[in-house]
């Protein structure tokens, strides 16, 4: 489809991991402030579930939805991804730090240039569909993009009757056929359920802190 946004990247010098046309890759951003548990298992199941080759972590230089406060330095981030994403499958990285834009429908409108071919999948968790009509341009990116929703704990319901997942509601995808979304013409998604794990970065900071 035509990109609303002016996106130009000849000139841009962000340099994503190396994938080869045909991958079915898995894209799973965030600020991983800390990284922890949910991400693992995000990342596991996708990898199982679709049969994806890689999974990225995009650890971003600052999410345009938070503050910045409290954001740990990117590279003690990329350093705690890498000692917990210790299968070699889950490929941690910050090219997104040499992006004009930090808003995902830039990040994947560059992948999509940069790695024509690649069959990626936009991965995220249940928490973030439901709030996921606040992102910018997030109609393009599920238009874009296939995705897969993985299951929170709390947060089933909310996400599947959020605007976005009542929006997309005809485009969603049997669970047992998700092995198709990476070949699938977008938009398409489909809800994953698996392990749940209630950590939450912002948990794991409150703790730390003696909230």
């Amino acid at each position: 489809m035509r990109m609303s946004a002016p996106y130009r990247f000849g000139s841009i010098r962000a340099n994503p991991p190396l994938a080869f046309a045909g991958q079915r890759i898995g894209l799973l951003g965030g600020s991983f402030n800390p990284p922890h548990e949910a991400h693992l298992l995000i990342s596991e199941i996708a990898l199982k579930r679709i049969g994806l080759d890689r999974v990225w972590w995009i650890v971003t230089p600052g999410n345009p939805l938070k503050s910045g406060s409290g954001l740990a330095p990117l590279a003690e981030r990329m350093r705690l991804c890498r000692e917990m994403a210790v299968d070699r499958r889950i490929v941690v990285t910050a090219f997104e730090q040499g992006l004009p834009s930090r808003y995902t429908a830039a990040t994947i409108a560059f992948l999509r240039a940069r790695r024509p071919g690649v069959r990626f999948v936009w991965l995220m968790g249940a928490d973030c569909l439901a709030e996921f009509h606040r992102w910018k341009l997030w109609r393009e990116m599920l238009e874009t993009m296939p995705a897969a929703v993985i299951d929170r704990p709390g947060w089933h319901f909310q996400a599947l009757a959020s605007p976005a997942g009542g929006a997309y509601a005809g485009a969603r995808l049997p669970e047992a056929r998700a092995r198709l979304l990476p070949s699938a013409r977008a938009p398409a998604w489909t809800f994953l359920s698996g392990p749940l794990s209630a950590q939450s970065s912002t948990a794991i900071r409150a703790a730390s802190r003696g909230i």
